[in-house]
């Protein structure tokens, strides 16, 4: 892979990775969840866990990173969600 691709790579993560921080850190403020669709986040997360599986087979250091930021975001959200959903 080249390192051309990779900077897309990083440039897609950053930019999907950190839309999330906005929702995670008012859900973290508010202890609220109840807009946000269970199913939403357990698909959405397993989703990112296959991507991070993915990226570690692949040895892909944009996907890895990326996915597994993501993953921790979405691991906060799950748990909000199931204990003030």
């Amino acid at each position: 892979m080249t390192l051309e691709i990779e900077y897309i790579g990083f440039a897609a993560g950053v930019l999907t990775t950190f839309g999330l921080f906005p929702q995670a850190l008012r859900m973290l403020r508010t202890r609220q969840a109840r807009d946000v669709s269970l199913t939403w986040v357990v698909v959405t997360t397993l989703g990112v866990a296959l991507w991070l599986c993915y990226g570690l087979a692949r040895q892909s250091p944009s996907i890895i990173t990326a996915n597994g930021i993501t993953l921790v975001l979405f691991g906060i959200i799950l748990v909000i969600k199931l204990r003030h959903g």
